[in-house]
């Protein structure tokens, strides 16, 4: 005989239990485990971006071009979002920024400013769901993002990179 039936029943459940399993009666399945992932994800305030709302066969060339555009945008969003729930005071950078740009302007201050103002104003979770949102506000704001800094450049490259595969020039190219 060979394999498992060789090695006697407590051994064998104490070497399945050292790689890592949990004890029996406390298993999860797959799913289970995707569906408590997914309840953290919305209790932090982020959702999973599934597709872009208009189907490719509609749009123009131009037009495509710039939902790429709005799409890479929006993940280097989600990506802001995963680092500064990970560590909170880069929002203090982002809303440093934001004063930045506020006080450079003055009164002049263009309304997307004012409005990024009154966003930064709420709760995290609140914030991440914004610039998480692929909808149209959301999408005009992320256009003047406060945001720009938290990501590190090896980051933004490599969002760069997998969105220039679909073809869209980036400021580099």
């Amino acid at each position: 005989m060979s394999g498992s039936a060789d090695i006697p029943q407590a051994r064998r459940t104490k070497a399945i239990r050292s790689r890592g399993r949990p004890p029996t009666g406390s298993a999860q399945s797959p799913a289970q485990r995707m569906r408590r992932y997914r309840e953290r994800q919305r209790a932090a305030g982020l959702r999973a971006v599934t597709r872009i709302e208009a189907p490719v066969g509609t749009l123009s060339g131009g037009a495509l071009k710039h939902r790429i555009i709005e799409a890479r945008s929006l993940a280097m969003h989600c990506l802001a979002a995963q680092k500064i729930m990970l560590d909170p005071a880069l929002l203090a950078r982002v809303r440093r920024t934001l004063n930045t740009w506020r006080a450079r302007y003055g009164k002049d201050a263009p309304r997307a400013l004012d409005e990024w103002a009154v966003i930064l104003r709420r709760p995290w979770p609140q914030i991440a769901a914004f610039i998480t949102d692929p909808g149209e506000r959301a999408t005009r704001l992320r256009q003047s993002t406060p945001f720009a800094g938290v990501l590190r450049v090896r980051e933004r490259e490599r969002i760069f990179a997998a969105f220039r595969v679909c073809g869209v020039p980036t400021l580099s190219t």
